[in-house]
């Protein structure tokens, strides 16, 4: 069972993202909860959303001490930071938080989602960036299941934007290649 928080503000498609996680998951036939949360602004404003991706039934969805947070800015971070238990992973985009994490007691991954995302064609792209990260840190789903699920969720006039959405999610799995390759060096 793994237990996840993606959280930012709105329009840097925080709730997308889970959405992507869990359609995913279900795709692979794991029990999944997917809880979105918002402020009242419609761009700008906070977002959040709790994820859980389990092989058995999941008793409750709801997520207060997570396995892994997505950070992606400096107030998600203070929120949400305290709650990730000892030893989850803390993917942080460092584009937008510059201050230092004061926990020791988990696994730091400072992603540079905006600068990568913008390198790939736009900015937009960062929460996909973010996740291709973590799927080369877990494997939790497969790339394979996340292109189906963008296929799927995408909504037509954005089908355009596919091939981009794959680069930025291949860009973010490179960044922790060399995690996967020292695994399988030493197996």
């Amino acid at each position: 069972t793994e237990r996840i928080i993606i959280a930012g503000f709105g329009g840097q498609g925080v709730l997308f993202t889970g959405q992507l996680l869990a359609y995913a998951g279900m795709t692979e036939g794991k029990h999944v909860s997917w809880i979105p949360s918002y402020g009242a602004e419609m761009r700008g404003g906070t977002a959040n959303c709790s994820v859980t991706v389990a092989d058995t039934e999941i008793s409750s969805p709801l997520v207060e001490e997570p396995d892994t947070l997505f950070a992606f800015n400096l107030p998600s971070l203070l929120k949400f930071a305290p709650r990730l238990r000892t030893g989850g992973i803390l993917l942080l985009n460092t584009s937008l938080v510059k201050s230092g994490v004061k926990r020791k007691d988990v696994r730091l991954y400072p992603v540079a989602a905006n600068e990568i995302a913008e390198k790939v064609g736009s900015g937009q792209l960062a929460n996909l960036v973010m996740l291709g990260a973590y799927l080369k840190l877990t494997g939790l789903v497969s790339f394979g299941s996340i292109a189906g699920a963008l296929e799927k969720i995408l909504p037509p006039h954005r089908r355009h934007l596919l091939p981009a959405n794959l680069q930025a999610l291949k860009e973010g799995e490179r960044l922790f290649q060399h995690l996967a390759d020292s695994c399988s060096a030493t197996q």
